[in-house]
Parts: structure tokens; C-alpha cells; sequence
């Protein structure tokens, strides 16, 4: 045997003691075929304190490994609509109502997500339902009325949310949804007390607080919106809010809801904290 042919019959022998017989083209077929596992709780916890985009690439991920999951489905649901994609996300959350009917997270997405595209009327079903299957939790009421106040039944709306409030005194979420319901109706001076009450809870937001100073701001009250705007958004940003407020028309308290004016029925969320 020739030294060169030697050498290759040693190398050929090294290469196959290196590689063994766990690494054959079998064994990686098999390990590729595996089914992924679904993302560990911590893991989940992890993604859900992340933006919506990447949350939406994570649920949508452990969609595809377990196209069932209701806890994937309602956050993908609420990703996709945090994103501006709200038929999509309604879609996602009507879809996990396929498997599990009373899902009352899943419903409560389909109606934030109908809401959120100007037509709560084809989440109210689902609302109400879940309202009926949770009639002790406040959130399906809170959001029935913001569904309600859309489709121009305001008295059901009040009524939905005096019983949230029942079941869940001074919440501020419930508070806050009928004080904005009372303030594009034109009753500025009493969304504000509503407000105020809702900025004093604990779990009141920085969006309760901007929607404060933006009824006081429409009742000329612009010192006291200024400290509050002033005192939770950058410099630019509060100049740009503040410059909104001063260009805003002052609505009379007394107006009915069928005379608010235009400015008014655009102030919904039209104080930004970005």
C-alpha cells in the first residue's frame, strides 16, 4: 500500500471514530421530524411584557405549534390588535371560541377588537355572552358599555357600567369608559368628576390622566391641564398636547349628545402620551 493511500484509509478511520453513529444522516432526520414543544411558562411571562410586534411573532410561532391554544390565540388576538390589524385579530379571537365556546377571554377579544375598527355592533354578541357566562366580572361590562356608547345606546351603556361598578367600586377603567362616554356627549364638567375620582385609584393610568387634563383643558381649566400634562410627558410632547387643547372650541356642559360638536367627538384619545 502506497504511503498516500495509507494516510487516507487513517484519516478515513479518525473520521468515523469521531463521528460515530449518532451523527448518521438517519439520526438527523429523526430530530428534525420532533415536534416542538410549546414555550415554557417562564418564557411566555417573558414575551408578554414585550412590544406587540414581537409578542405577535412569538404567539403567532406557538400558534404553529399548537394551533389549539387558547392562551396563544387570545395574545396573538390582542398583539395583532395593539397593531392596528383589528379584523385580523378579531378573526384569531373568534377562532379560539371554535374549541373552547366559553372562552370569556377570547370573547372579551373579540369585542375590544371590533371596538377598536369603529364596529362594536358585531362585538356586542360576544360581550354579552361572555357577560351571561361571568356575571360577577366586571371587564365584559366595562367593555359593553364602550360597545354600547358606539352604537349609539347610550342608557344601556350607563346602566352596564353603574353594574360594574357595583360589582367593582371606584374601578378606574369603568370609570374612566363612562367619564369619555359623558365628555364627547359634551358634558365636560362631568366626565371630570368621574375622572377625578378614576386618576385617585391606585391602578389609574397615564391615559386617565391625559384624559383628565384634556376635560379640564375643554372646560378652559388649562392651569391645572398644563401641571398634569407638564408633569407626565416630555417637554415636545407636551407642547404638541397642549398646543391641541388651546385650538380646541370650549362645548357647553349642557350640550345633548346629538349637538356635541365635532372637536368634542374627536377627543376620545386624542391626548397622546408619544
Amino acid at each position: 500500500m502506497s504511503r498516500t493511500r495509507a494516510s487516507s484509509s487513517i484519516a478515513l478511520a479518525a473520521l468515523t471514530l469521531v463521528c460515530g453513529p449518532g451523527l448518521t444522516t438517519p439520526s438527523l432526520a429523526q430530530t428534525a421530524s420532533q415536534p416542538r414543544a410549546p414555550a415554557p411558562a417562564e418564557e411566555r411571562a417573558a414575551y408578554g411584557r414585550l412590544d406587540p410586534l414581537a409578542r405577535s411573532v412569538f404567539w403567532s410561532r406557538e400558534m404553529e405549534v399548537n394551533p389549539a391554544d387558547p392562551v396563544a390565540g387570545v395574545r396573538l388576538a390582542e398583539a395583532l390588535r395593539q397593531l392596528g390589524q383589528h379584523e385580523q385579530a378579531a378573526q384569531t379571537a373568534q377562532q379560539v371560541l371554535v374549541s373552547q365556546p366559553a372562552n370569556i377571554d377570547a370573547m372579551m377579544e373579540v369585542g375590544r377588537a371590533h371596538i377598536a375598527r369603529g364596529q362594536a355592533f358585531y362585538g356586542i354578541g360576544a360581550l354579552e355572552q361572555a357577560r351571561t357566562l361571568a356575571p360577577n366580572d366586571w371587564r365584559p361590562l366595562s367593555l359593553l358599555g364602550v360597545a354600547y356608547q358606539q352604537v349609539r345606546r347610550p342608557q344601556d351603556a350607563r346602566a352596564v357600567w353603574e353594574t360594574a361598578l357595583r360589582l367593582s367600586p371606584d374601578n378606574p377603567e369603568v370609570l374612566t369608559n363612562a367619564a369619555m362616554a359623558q365628555a364627547t356627549g359634551g358634558d365636560a364638567a362631568g366626565a371630570e368628576t368621574l375622572l377625578r375620582r378614576a386618576v385617585a385609584q391606585p391602578a389609574a393610568t397615564l391615559q386617565m390622566r391625559l384624559n383628565l387634563a384634556m376635560v379640564l383643558g375643554l372646560q378652559g381649566k388649562t392651569g391645572e391641564a398644563e401641571q398634569i400634562i407638564r408633569r407626565d410627558l416630555p417637554p415636545d410632547v407636551a407642547d404638541r398636547n397642549l398646543d391641541w387643547l388651546r385650538s380646541q372650541p370650549r362645548p357647553q356642559s349642557t350640550a345633548p349628545a346629538e349637538q356635541a360638536s365635532p372637536a368634542s367627538a374627536r377627543t376620545w384619545s386624542s391626548l397622546q402620551a408619544q
